[in-house]
């Protein structure tokens, strides 16, 4: 396997048109189902407004990135997309692991993810992370759908907040 030197940081809005370029890479598998890109520059300078994109940094530039969001109900992720290049390496995990960290110090006490049913590898994936099921929703997006398909929510239980000393 090959070593990668990966740093870890937010990435900046100034850097929507390389994140969007590896968020449809990383998810042009979906091409059975939809038609389209997965998102564009423009929607990603929107979510930096709301949440945080966390990337991987490789030599070769961006490695992986995830979309984190904080809400009053918990947090929140999506858009995990880790090059085709380098995927099977941990890079995934890593940053779920990292999201997961991001929610618990925003206080957030679960963390969620909507799936496409029709992605049923993720849905084992993020179960085996401790992912499980808890509602569905209709899909709704830009892409025009090849085949009928819905969200799959599923959240994690995140570790209680540390009671401050009295």
């Amino acid at each position: 396997m090959t070593q990668l030197a990966i740093s870890v940081r937010r990435a900046e809005s100034t850097e929507a048109a390389a994140l969007a370029n590896l968020v449809n890479r990383a998810y042009s598998v979906e091409g059975f189902f939809v038609e389209g890109d997965r998102t564009s520059a423009a929607e990603i300078r929107e979510l930096c407004r709301t949440g945080s994109f966390i990337v991987l940094e490789g030599e070769g530039g961006l490695a992986a990135a995830v979309y984190v969001q904080a809400g009053p109900g918990g947090a929140t992720f999506g858009m995990l997309a880790v090059d085709p290049s380098v995927q099977g390496m941990g890079l995934g995990t890593r940053l779920v692991r990292i999201a997961e960290a991001m929610a618990e110090a925003m206080g957030a006490s679960t963390i969620s993810i909507e799936l496409v049913n029709l992605r049923e590898e993720l849905m084992r994936w993020y179960g085996g992370l401790g992912y499980r099921p808890v509602g569905t929703a209709p899909f709704v997006e830009h892409r025009t759908v090849k085949q009928p398909c819905h969200f799959v929510a599923m959240q994690r239980t995140l570790a209680a907040p540390a009671l401050a000393a009295a």
